[in-house]
């Protein structure tokens, strides 16, 4: 996988931002941003920065938000629509005048959120198993998990300050590895996580950015009201094995979008809650077909700004 890059923007005054290119931006080719869950980093599209098919026809550009991978900002304070304002600025900065934006889980509500923010610079959205309602009853009652029940004692845990030292526990990486890859994750992946998050969580800035995480998660404001603005084309995959988001959830969702120009859904038979990982074949060739087909059309972004 490429080397992780840092730029810096202006948003929650001054952000240095990790990113990925997975080649040399090409301006001939469509760019897809790509955008990380719930404590991981934009390794979590190793799989895809691998697939040479999809490499050789779309730029890749991984952009990871606020409390995650290599970004980094002074406030403490930071949520899903600022990590979205961060995106855009970045795509400003590198030069990229539109991209598809794919998101994994929070991903999928911060890829949703550039698409309300900057509709003429985002081409289409691919949410990966993910909700545009705020954690709700109705949600739970069609099959999805209790968001309050797995957030809140941890960030109660996560209120007391802690040494240099600190790492979350192995406790704590499993609770979020199992419902992600599901429980029979090989060791290795099991490992490669595990070693990542009592890495990039360690210390108390790390315990900081981590409650912070885990507040956003609890407590995001839903995309429901909005989504009838959102115009651009939408490809939704979701894994029928996710725990988190239920496949039946998600069929609710799709049919609110009225205004946007087209919308597919397609559920990956044995896919798991974070499915570019669990299920690349799929993910990589649907994703790549959609992306192709909009810029046939000659990028619905750029059209939009016409």
């Amino acid at each position: 996988m490429s080397n992780l890059q840092t730029i810096e923007i202006p948003h929650l005054g001054g952000s240095q931002i990790g990113y990925r290119l997975a080649a040399d931006y090409n301006p001939s080719l469509p760019t897809l941003v790509m955008i990380n869950s719930f404590t991981t980093s934009s390794e979590l599209y190793r799989k895809q920065f691998a697939d040479q098919n999809l490499v050789g026809k779309i730029n890749l550009l991984a952009i990871e938000p606020y409390g995650h991978g290599g970004t980094r900002t002074s406030s403490e304070q930071f949520t899903y629509w600022d990590s979205a304002i961060a995106n855009i600025q970045v795509l400003e900065r590198l030069g990229i005048p539109s991209a598809f934006a794919l998101g994994t889980s929070q991903g999928g509500w911060i890829a949703m959120r550039m698409a309300l923010l900057a509709p003429s610079r985002i081409s289409g959205v691919v949410p990966l198993g993910t909700s545009m309602d705020y954690e709700s009853a109705a949600s739970r009652a069609l099959g999805c998990w209790d968001a309050d029940a797995f957030c809140s004692p941890w960030i109660d845990d996560l209120a007391i300050q802690v040494g240099p030292d600190w790492a979350p526990s192995d406790q704590y990486c499993n609770d979020l590895i199992d419902p992600a890859f599901g429980a029979t994750i090989d060791a290795e992946t099991r490992a490669f996580w595990t070693d990542r998050l009592k890495q990039n969580y360690k210390g108390d800035d790390g315990r900081r950015r981590l409650r912070m995480c885990t507040i956003n998660l609890r407590d995001r404001d839903g995309l429901r009201g909005r989504i009838d603005q959102v115009e651009c084309p939408i490809l939704w995959l979701h894994g029928t094995e996710d725990v988190v988001y239920s496949v039946a959830h998600a069929e609710t969702e799709t049919v609110l979008f009225p205004n946007s120009r087209s919308v597919e859904f397609k559920a990956i038979d044995g896919g798991h809650h974070f499915l570019s990982a669990t299920n690349p074949t799929e993910v990589n060739e649907y994703t790549l077909a959609f992306v192709e087909r909009w810029s046939a059309y000659g990028g619905f972004a750029s059209n939009a700004a016409e």
